[in-house]
């Protein structure tokens, strides 16, 4: 058995694969609590129902979400209740998006103390003034207490690469439009936070996204056509904004070459967690995606942005084409912190 994070092959015992995945409705408010049960009562149902399995099937739980954005203390304890008291269950817990669930699932699967694990992401943005409560992830002495918002922050990312010529706005709505859209009206538009504009920015999004991990045959029982995770990793960058560069992600680069060796040919789609259009940029090129590969074919999270599940979802929707015959390989990416601070990127493909 080789390390989660060099992307080398495991031994067929400890071979993982995404089986399933559900998200909840993508929408701009709910009224349920902060703590999601509403939201993930269903979609563990629909897990159950495409798997063929209970509540009894999963050996390990994991959940990803942030007291802050809930409002209130433990909240991820409430969430439980969407899972039910019994029988009892084994589950832990990362306060930072799902994808960083998944990530200790699959550790926890690799050294053998599980051949099952659901992981489950959730987030009420709606709730309060999202822009201001990204604020606590600042640094809390001296950068947290000047209340710089989101918006504001990536603002200043998106001006200095504009200044370093490194892109330009026409680049940053091109990522907004795809493929068919009107460039020159997006640019027409005004700033919400210059440069930004309203295209350039994730939108508010309530949600919550699940995806169940198996290990060697008996992720084969459960799909047929599982997405092998042949290689995750995650790496950090200083939290301190004037101690980095902005316009580039050391840390994207690094956990892409610890997955990759370097070759990232042959990918067939990646899903990066960009929240704001110059992201994709600066991911892309950390990476190093070559022209063939389609990036964010789900729409990203400029598509929709549910806090702390959106990671997830990327690592899902990757792994939802391999398991639909429509990608034989992909590359799924996640954020989390001010300025694509950490990253974490993950590699899925057919057998």
């Amino acid at each position: 058995m080789t390390d989660a994070a060099t992307g080398a092959s495991a031994t067929s015992g400890t071979d993982i694969a995404v089986v399933g995945f559900a998200h909840a409705p993508h929408v701009p408010e709910t009224f349920g609590t902060t703590n999601g049960v509403e939201m993930l009562v269903p979609i563990f149902q629909q897990l159950y129902t495409q798997l063929g399995i209970t509540k009894s099937d999963i050996d390990f739980w994991c959940s990803g979400s942030s007291d802050y954005l809930a409002g209130r203390a433990f909240s991820f304890i409430s969430a439980i209740d969407a899972i039910g008291a019994v029988p009892p269950i084994n589950e832990s817990h990362v306060e930072m998006d799902a994808a960083w669930a998944l990530y200790e699932a699959f550790v926890k699967l690799r050294s053998g103390q599980a051949k099952t694990a659901l992981v489950y992401g959730f987030g009420k943005s709606s709730a309060g003034t999202l822009r201001q409560i990204l604020t606590m992830q600042l640094d809390p002495y001296l950068v947290a207490p000047l209340w710089p918002d989101s918006l504001s922050i990536a603002g200043l990312q998106a001006r200095a690469g504009l200044d370093a010529g490194r892109w330009t706005e026409r680049d940053m709505a091109a990522v907004a439009a795809g493929a068919a859209g009107d460039i020159d009206s997006l640019l027409g538009t005004p700033y919400v936070a210059d440069p930004l504009r309203a295209h350039d920015v994730a939108p508010i999004t309530d949600g919550a996204a699940a995806i169940v991990l198996a290990v060697g045959d008996r992720a084969r029982e459960l799909c047929e056509r599982p997405a092998w995770i042949t290689g995750m990793a995650h790496r950090v960058d200083t939290p301190q904004l004037g101690a980095r560069d902005l316009t580039v992600s050391p840390s994207t680069s690094a956990a892409a070459h610890a997955v990759t060796g370097g070759d990232t040919s042959g990918f067939d789609i990646a899903e990066l967690h960009a929240p704001f259009s110059h992201q994709q940029l600066i991911l892309a090129e950390a990476i190093g995606l070559k022209p063939e590969t389609t990036v964010n074919p789900s729409g990203g999270a400029l598509a929709a942005n549910p806090m702390f599940a959106a990671g997830l979802e990327r690592i899902g929707f990757a792994a939802e084409a391999i398991m639909a015959g429509t990608a034989n390989r992909a590359l799924a990416h996640a954020t989390s912190g001010p300025a694509l601070q950490q990253n974490l990127v993950t590699v899925l493909e057919t057998k």
